[in-house]
């Protein structure tokens, strides 16, 4: 999906295989600039609390986008001070 969306100059709208909040934020973390949603709500045990889910997912993972994440590392690197430390 970040392929797609760094050659297009089109909103990028997901529409399928959404099925809990943590698609849709994985979805919006990308770039993606909305996410449709339909069955993962309908089909919930608890369809308010699901939208309710979905609603902060995307707002989250939108805010993430924008924000610009770290440099991914391969390998852990304390950030921590290590003086002081027993």
């Amino acid at each position: 999906m970040g392929l797609i969306i760094e050659q297009t100059k089109v909103p990028v709208l997901v529409d399928a295989g959404v099925g809990t909040a943590s698609d849709a934020v994985l979805a919006m973390e990308l770039g993606c600039d909305a996410v449709l949603m339909n069955t993962a709500i309908a089909e919930a045990k608890d369809p308010i609390r699901m939208a309710g889910a979905m609603k902060h997912a995307v707002i989250a993972g939108r805010g993430a986008f924008l924000a610009g994440r770290m440099a991914k590392r391969t390998y852990a690197d304390p950030s921590s001070p290590r003086a002081g430390l027993i």
